[in-house]
């Protein structure tokens, strides 16, 4: 049985270690995502003609571009942040052994893992808005509805591939595949820079399963950018992402740690 006072616990470790070693992460963090907003939102949007922006329903290319940002620096820390620290935490470090030599489950480890990574995820992307602001990238309050859609995304994302790592037994080389053959299309291919109703018919079904793309599009709908007739679908995919990864995790760091 799962504890609320056992995630707890879990998370403020994991976050006293985080204030101290923030400064580890900020580039990735927040660095990587200012530099896509100036490359593609500064510098290729204003090449976007008024033509070019009937796809994106007449808003601004940074406004459109905005929340998809948001999203997808969620998803690249919640992947990052699955990958090899959480190997680390059963192979090298071995904090997770240390966490359940306490009275603390392994269940409420993976959640206590997963509830960090979704509070990182939550703050980045509060100062990523505040930058994306400050450059004229916000059109209404609504915004703040895409950071809560961008961490949802991210949260789907993370547990997944917590779940992957938990069955990890090598040196971590399965994440290049993940990072190269997985994120880095998602990224790409997602909805984020251009809509997918401009790639090839055959790749499209392909962009619909992304979680990133069910949540760039919730996003931008928050953002009030666009459309609303799958909102609720967009919802749920992801919430059932969210349960599937966070029951495999807990499955998995149960199963490798009381072995």
């Amino acid at each position: 049985m799962v504890r609320v006072h056992g995630v707890a616990r879990v998370l403020e470790a994991h976050l006293r270690w985080y204030r101290r070693n923030w400064r580890a992460t900020a580039i990735s963090s927040v660095l990587q995502p200012l530099l896509f907003l100036l490359a593609f939102g500064l510098g290729f949007g204003s090449l976007v003609g008024a033509r070019a922006q009937e796809a994106t329903g007449g808003a601004d290319y940074l406004v459109w571009l905005a929340p998809a940002l948001l999203a997808m620096s969620a998803v690249q820390t919640g992947a990052f942040e699955m990958s090899y620290p959480v190997l680390a935490g059963f192979k090298w470090r071995r904090t997770y052994e240390a966490m359940t030599a306490t009275p603390v489950e392994p269940g409420e480890v993976a959640l206590g893992q997963l509830a960090f990574v979704t509070a990182k995820s939550l703050l980045t992307g509060a100062v990523s808005l505040v930058v994306i602001a400050l450059f004229g990238g916000v059109r209404s309050v609504g915004v703040l509805g895409s950071l809560v859609a961008a961490v949802l995304t991210g949260a789907a994302v993370a547990a997944l591939v917590m779940a992957f790592a938990a069955t990890r037994q090598d040196e971590g080389t399965a994440f290049n595949a993940v990072f190269r053959f997985v994120v880095l299309p998602m990224t790409l291919f997602s909805g984020t820079f251009f809509p997918i109703a401009t790639l090839p018919g055959w790749v499209q079904p392909l962009a619909w399963v992304s979680p990133l793309w069910h949540g760039t599009e919730l996003a931008r709908w928050a953002a009030g950018v666009g459309a609303s007739d799958l909102v609720l679908l967009h919802l749920a995919y992801l919430l059932v992402l969210v349960g599937i990864g966070t029951g495999l995790s807990m499955r998995f760091f149960t199963r490798r740690l009381t072995a």
